[in-house]
């Protein structure tokens, strides 16, 4: 999938491994397995390659946040995302808009 990042700050923490501003720092642990968690994405070539890895849990979210799917990175925290199915046979992209990196329970 083509990743597609809606906020800086979750650029800046796949690319850099840390975000400017005190708002966005996370436990240790939580950004490396963060970017482990996006190169899975980036290497799947649809949702459906999602189903079978079951670490990542992979869902679509319900209530106020329907219209997004999540994948875990840990216990605690989760990538928030919209796809995004592009294009016709054989060339369809499918595109991984980032949208949040929550704490699962709160």
């Amino acid at each position: 999938m083509r990743i597609v990042f809606e906020k800086d700050y979750l650029e800046q923490l796949y690319a850099e491994g840390k975000a400017k501003g005190k708002k966005y720092r996370y436990p240790k642990g939580v950004i490396p397995k963060y970017k482990q968690t996006i190169d899975k994405l980036r290497v799947a070539k649809k949702v459906e390659d999602l189903y079978p890895i079951r670490s990542l849990n992979y869902e679509k979210l319900i209530g106020t946040k329907k219209g997004l799917e999540s994948v875990r990175v840990n216990q605690q925290y989760r990538i928030e995302f919209k796809s995004i199915v592009e294009g016709e046979e054989p060339d369809i992209i499918t595109i991984c808009s980032i949208v949040e990196l929550s704490k699962h329970y709160k």
